[in-house]
């Protein structure tokens, strides 16, 4: 296609080449722009002005050749914050879930951009604010909370907040009563803390300055942090860990894993001095989860050869593998998402055909239910319970048409109770718009799910643009969910569509492993077929489409944009993983060993170099006509760090062809998931949808 001028001629700030040469396997690499990488990264996450200066001056002058770009979209951005925020019902509360005396939930005031916790009595009476989020963000510049955990006992709360983006929580405790913080601090935190049963300490991951979970310690309270007992730690740099209790208050358990393998260690939450004890040894690509069920675990496992998972049974007295028995089993192309136990039922949320279903066992006679749902395509999540001793479970249930809504459902009597329906105060005609899910066949001739929204006015006839959106790494899926940001695209004649490409399990766990290692082109050619096939059914063009996926699906923006750069208007490439093979060369960084089994270790293996080499969006930068491309980061980001999209701008100008622009807009006080406020977050997802409506030329 012959691309439109749309940007002013501006010119591009220039990166300096400070060339550095790298070998492995007989094969050598030049990265001109790796002095971008700061060498104090560690101190620059926990402190931002340390950044050298050379490295703060270069990203300052990428903010502001992008904002020179985008000044014509200024009143533009403010309508779509307008539109967006008008969407979001300011004041919004959460129906607040039921725990013995009280029942807890969170809310927004008016204008507020954190969440504010609260308790009301479980048999009606005032509430009671129990932590304010606008107030404790109070002169921070970035705050984000973590985990929220209240005592059983109902007196103390422990919370976490980073106010930096990098992902690093300090944890609190505080006197629900009194509303007073205690002098128990704890920091370098994973973000959330789990009380021991007599509610007189708490368990928590502490971060290595690597960023990486390691160690679980146990903390008294009134004790020095600095003397915490170490209750585990994991000495393989490959896994991360989780802790947390069970509902009934019984267990403490340690959750050690990576993307193939994982492990459980758990001893009782009344004895906070035991031993954890192993229930299965670590086996590569053995996965299994556990959930309490009385006087038995539920597992959910993938062992045997089960793909796509079955759930087994295992006795608390001895939960070890020998001993697991089949509760369901294996269906190849039931894929099993998640379990939760309650006394007298099992509860399992599972994909089946590309969609999701809940699924009730009771566990007196094995009978099964289906919960069933209307519409084409559809989200739904379990909310499970604060109780374990219960016949009620929440869920919820959106399209993308139908606004969240979220039930109590009666397990014993099949009774669906809808407890609050997603307000959009401005407004919200489901009838205006339609849902539709496609299949593209992709060039191996695999069917590749897209969902898609559009107003029903918008004409199907080739001429409508279209946001294409896609990750496709890691087994996630992205739900067909209510989304009320991008109806500003859609009320302005978009097709808003997910392709439900390779690397998520969308169609099973083998649709996963078709589309990670040795197989991860698939997720990049699916993404294209996706874009073929809209074209090819009329819903729009390929000069009218933007393409975005942030994290991998910003890896994947980068390799399309390699691969197919005339199948796309633009590219939105937020928090971009586009570096991989030298990020999976780097095993001093957060991430990379645990990522191995993802993309494989170039380190270790020629095959996995050669492999990651070949896709690796930095390493294919071409000369060829490249779309308009946005690249968004955060400076303190722990997961795909700044340098990385810093970088693939700058050889993005040095060697593509055309005259389309590289725009490389940086916030310098976020991290991985942008800014933290709830309208902060909406300017962001304006200035996106700006550039998309820019390129499409609907501005």
């Amino acid at each position: 296609m012959t691309r439109p001028k749309i940007f002013a001629d501006i010119a591009a700030p220039v990166t300096d080449k400070r060339p550095v040469s790298d070998t492995r396997h007989g094969i050598t690499r030049v990265d001109e722009y790796a002095w971008l990488r700061a060498d104090n990264w560690q101190e620059v996450f926990r402190d931002p002005s340390v950044l050298d200066a050379d490295i703060r001056s270069h990203l300052e002058a990428e903010n502001t050749y992008q904002a020179e770009l985008m000044a014509d979209t200024v009143e533009l951005r403010k309508a779509l914050f307008a539109e967006m925020k008008g969407r979001i019902k300011e004041d919004d509360s959460s129906v607040p879930m039921k725990d013995g005396p009280f029942a807890y939930g969170s809310s927004f005031k008016k204008g507020g951009e954190q969440l504010r916790y609260f308790r009301i009595p479980s048999e009606g009476g005032p509430e009671e604010i129990i932590l304010d989020g606008d107030k404790e963000a109070e002169g921070h510049a970035y705050f984000r909370l973590g985990g929220i955990d209240h005592s059983s006992d109902h007196k103390r709360l422990i919370w976490a907040f980073d106010d930096k983006g990098s992902e690093f929580y300090t944890l609190r405790v505080r006197d629900i009563g009194s509303g007073a913080e205690l002098d128990d601090v704890v920091g370098d935190t994973g973000g959330s803390g789990t009380w021991d049963a007599a509610n007189t300490g708490f368990f928590y991951t502490r971060l290595d300055p690597n960023h990486r979970p390691s160690k679980v310690f146990y903390h008294g309270l009134g004790t020095d942090a600095a003397a915490d007992r170490l209750v585990y730690e994991e000495t393989d740099p490959g896994f991360f860990m989780n802790v947390g209790g069970t509902r009934s208050n019984e267990w403490i358990m340690i959750s050690i894993s990576d993307h193939e393998t994982s492990e459980y260690r758990l001893f009782p939450a009344t004895d906070p001095l035991a031993a954890p004890k192993l229930v299965a040894a670590r086996e590569i690509g053995l996965q299994y989860d556990l959930e309490e069920g009385g006087d038995i675990f539920f597992v959910l496992t993938n062992a045997d050869g089960a793909k796509d998972f079955k759930i087994m049974t295992a006795p608390v007295s001895d939960p070890a593998r020998s001993n697991w028995k089949e509760l369901v089993a294996h269906e190849p192309g039931r894929l099993i998402l998640s379990v939760v136990g309650f006394k007298d039922f099992m509860v399992r949320l599972e994909r089946k055909e590309g969609l999701p279903r809940i699924v009730v066992h009771e566990r007196a006679t094995g009978a099964e239910h289906l919960i069933s749902f209307p519409e084409e395509a559809f989200s739904l999540g379990l909310s499970g319970s604060y109780e374990y001793d219960t016949d009620t479970m929440r869920f919820s249930y959106s399209s993308m048409t139908t606004p969240s809504q979220l039930f109590d459902y009666n397990m014993r009597t099949r009774e669906r109770t809808l407890l609050k329906t997603q307000e959009v105060p401005s407004g919200h005609n489901i009838e205006d718009y339609v849902t539709r899910r496609l299949m593209a066949p992709a060039p191996d001739g695999e069917l590749v799910p897209i969902s898609l929204i559009h107003h029903r006015d918008t004409p199907l006839d080739g001429t409508a643009p279209c946001l294409l959106y896609g990750y496709g790494s890691y087994g996630m899926t992205i739900p067909a969910s209510f989304n009320t940001n991008c109806l500003s695209l859609v009320d302005r004649g978009f097709v808003y569509a997910i392709a439900h490409i390779r690397g998520g399990k969308d169609k099973g766990y083998a649709w996963y492993e078709d589309g990670k290692r040795a197989t991860k082109v698939n997720t990049f050619t699916d993404f294209i077929a996706s874009a073929h096939h809209l074209v090819a059914e009329r819903y729009t063009a390929h000069e009218r489409i933007v393409a975005q996926g942030g994290s991998a699906g910003g890896m994947l923006m980068g390799a399309v944009a390699n691969m197919a750069p005339e199948a796309f208007a633009g590219i939105i490439a937020e928090v971009p993983f586009v570096d991989v093979l030298t990020t999976m060369l780097d095993d001093t960084l957060p991430l990379t060993p645990p990522e191995w089994p993802e993309w494989g270790n170039p380190i270790a293996s020629e095959a996995d170099y050669k492999t990651i080499v070949a896709y690796s969006p930095y390493d294919n930068v071409a000369e060829v006509d490249y779309p308009p491309i946005l690249a968004v980061a955060g400076l303190t980001d722990p997961r795909v760090t700044y340098w990385e999209p810093a970088k693939w701008a700058a050889r993005l100008r040095e060697r593509k062809s055309g005259n389309s622009p590289v725009l490389f807009k940086i916030n310098m006080d976020s991290g991985h998931a942008g800014a933290s406020g709830r309208f902060s977050r909406l300017e962001e997802v304006a200035f996106n949808y700006a550039f998309a409506l820019k390129v499409a030329g609907r501005a």
